[in-house]
């Protein structure tokens, strides 16, 4: 998988999470770069038929609200740089900051997990369904000793 390639389904991947359009996604664009994305240039990106300038992808990551570095994240065992290919662990390595106030190896990658669970837990069917659990368990009373939690 090409290293655009890896971003343009992690853009898509949060575009759909969030609910957004293309056209939704082109016009939050607008607001950090000079002129909005069309429809057609955010369908491009997220097939990975583009590359992205440093002002492009911090717009995205504004966008999306996520982290430059969680755009970055590939599924794929190999990613292809334009002369060589690199291993999955070896991506990851480079995405994670060695410096000296670097946080530990994987936790960045934990940040952006819990970050989409918290996406997750935050959807409004979730926030329903534990509404109802909530409701169900006042109307039901205390269970009878020695039963089990349903």
């Amino acid at each position: 998988m090409r290293v655009e390639e890896a971003i343009g389904k992690q853009i898509a991947r949060l575009r759909e999470a969030r609910q957004m359009s293309l056209t939704e996604l082109g016009e939050a664009l607008g607001q950090y770069l000079e002129r909005p994305w069309s429809r057609q240039a955010v369908h491009q990106a997220e097939r990975g038929r583009r590359a992205f300038t440093a002002a492009e992808l911090t717009a995205l990551a504004l966008a999306l609200d996520t982290s430059i570095p969680a755009l970055f994240l590939a599924e794929a065992e190999h990613v292809q740089l334009p002369s060589k290919i690199i291993s999955s662990e070896e991506y990851r390595g480079a995405l994670l900051h060695g410096g000296q106030d670097a946080p530990l190896d994987g936790v960045e990658e934990l940040i952006v997990a819990l970050h989409d669970i918290g996406e997750v837990l935050s959807r409004p069917t979730l926030a329903r369904l534990a509404k109802i659990g909530r409701v169900a368990e006042q109307v039901a009373g205390p269970a009878p000793e020695g039963s089990k939690p349903g």
